[in-house]
């Protein structure tokens, strides 16, 4: 990968900035995550604002994680039910010949 196709982009997380480079191809996932986590903390505190910063980071992170997953536990079952529609298909096509 060469230097252009590289970018140097700060992310701000909460009160925090993080500057990194990253792949240009990259960088749009990187914003919405940066979108993502803030969203959650700023719910978090809304939600319960005599909490600290570490418990709706702690929070946030928890709730993205589940989310996640969640999200591949479903694909998981949606492979599996599809592997199996397809076996299930073989074996029709087995028995419908004999």
């Amino acid at each position: 990968m060469t230097t252009s196709d590289r970018l140097n982009i700060t992310l701000k997380i909460g009160t925090r900035q993080f500057p990194m480079t990253v792949a240009r191809e990259d960088e749009y996932a990187y914003r919405e995550a940066e979108k993502l986590i803030n969203e959650r903390l700023r719910f978090y505190a809304d939600r319960y604002p005599t909490q600290g910063t570490e418990t709706y980071l702690m929070m946030a992170l928890l709730d993205i994680a589940l989310k996640l997953k969640q999200s591949e536990l479903m694909q998981d079952s949606s492979s599996l039910a599809t592997t199996l529609q397809s076996m299930l298909n073989d074996l029709e096509k087995v028995v419908s010949t004999d």
